[in-house]
């Protein structure tokens, strides 16, 4: 398999630490694979060597949070991975994923000119993502030009895999097929994210990851300031650990109003990440009402493997609000509720048995739906099933490589009878 991706192990980045989680997967099964990525200077936090994988560089220009920088270090990564991509070993599948935007072209100029089959996992959905945000323009004529290239990519893909629901539904008002989209949510490492000990103290609510643009921040600042009254200041505690573009205005807003129950943190690697987010009571998760559909925030699954509920500032037609109200494990605030929020902490204070279950009910629900194995099994099934779907519905047979390479990826698709339907 042939993967594609700006960023890759050992960036921090979530869709760099998904990207890497399945092609460990793979390579483990024995699967060959082979990566296409940028020699990225975001987030690296998770050194070391990553065996059985070729990993194929792209010496793209270093990424930027400012919008002429992102723009160079995504063209060059473009440029460069076309080229290789193009003058690769035919591969079995390729992969594609949503950094840069529309690096899915790449997969369908393989597709178009080598008979590739062609599969886009959406981490974003371009251009909606870029509108919402306000970097572009609605109709605009760069924006067409993105939303054709993009549309005519995933139209031509023999699958595009996405986040949820929402992000499915945006998908289809875009005019994509039903059938051709499949719904893969992501997952956390339950090896290296185990549940530990509440900590006493202080109800600390603990933000981790990224505040990236598409993150409601203006809600916690409210809430922020709410909780400097005498009797919250020493109850409640708010705690930043990560980057991104946001975090600077935010270590900002602290200071300038003197909060002491602010705290903030870089980011950690992976092996140190459970002992982190075990320091929260509470997981924040946030979302801006105008993204419903155009992400799905990845650190809600870390904060399920650590056992502990989420708090949710975010629409309530979202992915995130969905899992916390299928398993009763969090509490979702619509954005700018800061009386609602203040509320929810309030109780949350007085109540820590509350916390606890469901803590419980979040760490159950990881188990069941949300693991690494969960995780990169439902990826794989979806890319090798829908090949063997389309190679039958062509009245073409797969190759004895072709069976040999499916029974190490997925051995139900190869062992099925339709006699007994196992």
């Amino acid at each position: 398999m042939l993967l594609v991706n700006q960023f890759f192990h050992p960036s921090s980045a979530a869709a760099s630490q998904l990207l890497t989680d399945l092609a460990r997967h793979l390579a483990n099964t024995g699967t060959g694979v082979t990566i296409i990525c940028g020699r990225s200077n975001y987030g690296i936090m998770n050194p070391g060597e990553l065996s059985g994988v070729g990993i194929r560089h792209v010496p793209n220009l270093p990424f930027g949070h400012a919008r002429f920088g992102r723009i160079l270090s995504y063209g060059s990564f473009y440029a460069g991975a076309v080229l290789l991509a193009l003058a690769a070993r035919r591969p079995s599948i390729v992969l594609t994923l949503t950094t840069p935007p529309l690096i899915s072209l790449a997969g369908t100029l393989l597709k178009k000119l080598r008979g590739v089959p062609h599969f886009i996992w959406e981490m974003d959905v371009y251009p909606n993502i870029a509108v919402e945000l306000g970097v572009l323009s609605p109709n605009s004529r760069l924006t067409r030009l993105i939303g054709a290239l993009a549309d005519w990519s995933r139209r031509n893909a023999d699958g595009v895999i996405v986040l949820g629901d929402d992000m499915k539904e945006i998908l289809i008002a875009r005019g994509i097929q039903p059938d051709k989209i499949f719904v893969s949510e992501n997952w956390a490492d339950d090896v290296e994210i185990t549940p530990l000990p509440f900590p006493d103290g202080s109800l600390n609510l603990l933000y981790s990851g990224n505040l990236g643009l598409a993150h409601d921040i203006e809600t916690l600042q409210g809430a922020m300031l709410s909780c400097t009254a005498p009797d919250m200041a020493s109850r409640i505690q708010f705690t930043f650990a990560g980057g991104g573009p946001r975090r600077e205005s935010l270590e900002a807003f602290a200071r300038t109003h003197g909060l002491v129950n602010v705290a903030f943190r870089d980011y950690c690697s992976r092996d140190k990440l459970a002992k982190s987010l075990a320091e929260g009571h509470v997981g924040v998760v946030t979302q801006q009402s105008g993204v419903i559909g155009s992400v799905v925030p990845s650190k809600l699954y870390g904060i399920l493997a650590a056992g502990r509920p989420v708090i949710y500032v975010g629409p309530r037609a979202t992915t995130c609000a969905r899992v916390i109200e299928r398993f009763n494990c969090g509490w979702q605030i619509d954005p700018g509720d800061v009386r609602g929020l203040i509320a929810v902490l309030r109780h949350l204070d007085q109540n820590r048995e509350a916390v606890y279950a469901a803590g419980g009910r979040a760490r159950e629900a990881f188990e069941q739906n949300y693991t690494r194995a969960i995780g990169v099994r439902r990826i794989t099934q979806i890319l090798t099933g829908q090949v063997r779907v389309k190679q039958r519905s062509d009245g073409v047979e797969p190759s004895a490589l072709d069976r040999r390479r499916d029974a190490v990826i997925n051995p139900d698709l190869v062992n099925h009878t339709p006699e007994t339907g196992q």
